[in-house]
């Protein structure tokens, strides 16, 4: 039996939240049209076929609630473990967490905010189709989910590491 070192990296930006000025911003929930997209995002997550092993999430009430709502699509839905410093998070810091993730985890999904998960998944993404790149460069919307996949050890992970497996936005990507 021969052991597997592809890794996959499931980005997911959090679904569109209500207005700056209704709440703080950690507490800033989403609205019908951010819980709909992100509904779909799980949709499309669960027929696509994509698994993985654990959810890392931002404890901002608009990502937590990104994943709830995801969480009812999929048929084995991973443990989730949420992080205020995912809210705080640049792209760098959110590579550190991915390269230091355990090595027996295969797949690991991370629903987080702009700029920093559009800035990550650019940052590792140094192959993959050209139309989907291009997608990926122009942004990232909300409930967007990128799927990157490493041939190797997160410890390997690192700019231009990844290669763009998929992309789904709302709009219809």
């Amino acid at each position: 039996m021969t052991e597997t070192h592809e890794r996959r990296i499931v980005i997911v930006r959090h679904g569109k939240a209500v207005p700056k000025h209704t709440a703080d911003d950690p507490d800033r929930d989403l609205t019908a049209r951010g819980r709909r997209d992100s509904g779909r995002a799980g949709q499309w997550l669960e027929e696509s076929g994509y698994r993985f092993d654990l959810t890392r999430c931002s404890t901002a009430v608009r990502a937590r609630r990104t994943w709830q709502m995801i969480v009812p699509r999929l048929s084995a839905p991973p443990p989730a473990s949420y992080s205020e410093q995912l809210y705080h998070a640049d792209a760098e810091y959110l590579l550190a967490v991915l390269r230091g993730s355990a090595p027996e985890l295969t797949g690991v999904l991370l629903v987080g905010h702009n700029p920093a998960v559009h800035d990550l998944a650019v940052t590792l993404c140094g192959s993959g189709p050209k139309p989907l790149r291009r997608t990926l460069e122009d942004g990232l919307p909300t409930a967007a989910v990128v799927v990157l996949t490493l041939d190797g050890p997160w410890e390997r992970l690192g700019p231009g590491a990844a290669h763009l497996t998929d992309l789904w936005t709302p709009g219809g990507g």
